[in-house]
């Protein structure tokens, strides 16, 4: 096996593979993309001759793929999202710092994304370390947050009256019938590096479970303006076959919407985790 080059991306977060085919690669080379995947938040691979069957194929080697219930798919790889934005269309999905799947009450372990289509400039996907904002709080408000919950949703976002239904997308979309809630540890331990990671993110987190609406908004907003600077993220600028495999319980991620005009078209697959478990 050649020895697999992990370089860090960023000081922010991710790290850049690039002497890999994931086609091709190893049961010891996945193990290895397990493990750093759950160091660095987010891997990158540029230049990957992975068609929908490889991709698919690959998803598997980490675990069972959850079908997402309001993208729409491909026709042959029905476990296969389609993250799509025509160049008539305005709004893009996945426009704000989010956490594939938080509002599942086992959430997603990992994410595959892989660009079909991407636009001559712009359509960046900007990543956070949700480890490195853990570790910078003061001692005072860990402690706070330790003994918390929140509720995570999806209903204002995709259901019949949310926020999708109301733009250019809401034909593209489907499950509005399909929403759901959970509740999940505002701090988590990561199940495989055994790290503690912020688990709260501002497109699905609706609350602080028993605080009121302000309560919640206060101390969110502060986790939200906290996690999102500059020293915790990064940005990836996608190329036609460049991948990004990103760990859910530890990251955040936001599609810069900056290419109005032109068409962007991403291939996700998304994988099952395991029940989140607190300090």
């Amino acid at each position: 096996m050649q020895h697999l080059s992990i370089v860090p991306f960023s000081s922010g977060c991710g790290a850049l593979i690039d002497n890999l085919q994931l086609a091709t690669c190893t049961d010891t080379e996945v193990d290895l993309l397990r493990q750093a995947s759950s160091e660095f938040g987010v891997l990158f691979f540029r230049n990957q001759v992975l068609p929908p069957h490889e991709h698919l194929r690959f998803g598997r080697r980490f675990g069972n793929v959850v079908v997402n219930k309001f993208f729409q798919h491909l026709t042959e790889y029905p476990e296969i999202a389609e993250v799509r934005k025509e160049k008539q269309q305005e709004t893009n999905i996945g426009g704000g710092w989010h956490t594939d799947h938080s509002y599942d009450d086992i959430p997603a372990m990992g994410s595959i994304l892989v660009a079909r289509q991407v636009p001559s400039r712009g359509g960046a996907t900007h990543f956070a370390n949700l480890y490195a904002a853990y570790d910078d709080l003061s001692d005072g408000l860990k402690k706070v947050l330790h003994s918390l919950t929140a509720i995570h949703s999806n209903d204002h976002l995709y259901g019949e009256s949310g926020y999708y239904a109301k733009t250019d997308l809401a034909n593209q979309l489907q499950g509005q019938d399909s929403v759901s809630e959970a509740t999940h540890p505002v701090v988590i331990v990561h199940p495989r590096s055994g790290r503690k990671a912020l688990y709260v993110n501002p497109a699905h987190t609706i609350g602080i479970t028993g605080w009121s609406q302000e309560e919640s908004r206060a101390l969110l907003n502060y986790l939200y303006e906290h996690a999102a600077q500059s020293k915790y993220t990064c940005q990836f600028n996608w190329e036609t076959d460049s991948v990004a495999l990103w760990d859910n319980r530890c990251t955040w991620h936001f599609a810069q919407n900056d290419y109005h005009g032109e068409a962007r078209l991403m291939h996700r697959l998304t994988i099952e985790g395991t029940r989140l478990v607190g300090v």
